[in-house]
């Protein structure tokens, strides 16, 4: 019942803006929020999730919710660029949908050998920034459970690498991009 309403929920709000996926009005609308965070998390509930990690932006807000829905704390994976005191461990991605590389950054002192950790974002295409953030858990001795996410369109080999992956929506479900307008 709520993967039904948090389906329901990002399809309602969701949006195509100049080609490009916005999900952005979930983040607006309190309940459908709520709904999406309980859909992300629900196949995770029994996992024995420790931690939740999130890359900026959109996984900051989503894994925060995710983690206070589990009941676990958050860790943020940074991209370069950003103030993040402490020493880290970083990881090149592969390049993303748009072909662009990205510097990902994670504490050393944010996770253990104890950990079971959970990555939540709002959409996998290619998989870069999942698998280099799996590796940087790894890297701090921490297990992974999977990845829940908003939208998953992740294809090919990466996938069995990445574990579990549990999408809400596949991106077949997504209204079609508009034509533009000729004029």
């Amino acid at each position: 019942m709520e993967l039904i309403s948090a389906r329901e929920a990002v399809l309602e709000h969701f949006r195509w803006d100049g080609g490009h996926a916005d999900v952005w009005a979930v983040f607006r609308d309190g309940p459908a929020l709520a709904a999406v965070v309980r859909g992300l998390v629900e196949p995770f509930r029994r996992a024995g999730v420790t931690a939740v990690v999130g890359v900026e932006s959109r996984g900051f807000l989503l894994g925060g919710a995710a983690a206070v829905q589990l009941g676990v704390g958050f860790v943020p994976v940074r991209k370069a660029g950003g103030l993040f005191p402490g020493p880290k461990l970083a990881r090149d991605t592969d390049p993303d949908y748009r072909g662009l590389r990205h510097t990902l950054r994670l504490r050393r002192d944010a996770l253990t050998a104890q950990d079971r950790v959970l990555l939540v974002d709002d959409w996998i295409e290619t998989g870069s920034q999942a698998a280099a953030v799996r590796e940087l858990a790894l890297g701090c001795g921490a297990r992974w459970a999977g990845c829940a996410v908003v939208v998953d369109q992740l294809t090919g080999r990466r996938r069995p690498a990445l574990g579990p992956i549990h999408g809400l929506l596949r991106a077949t479900d997504l209204p079609p991009v508009p034509r533009a307008v000729e004029g």
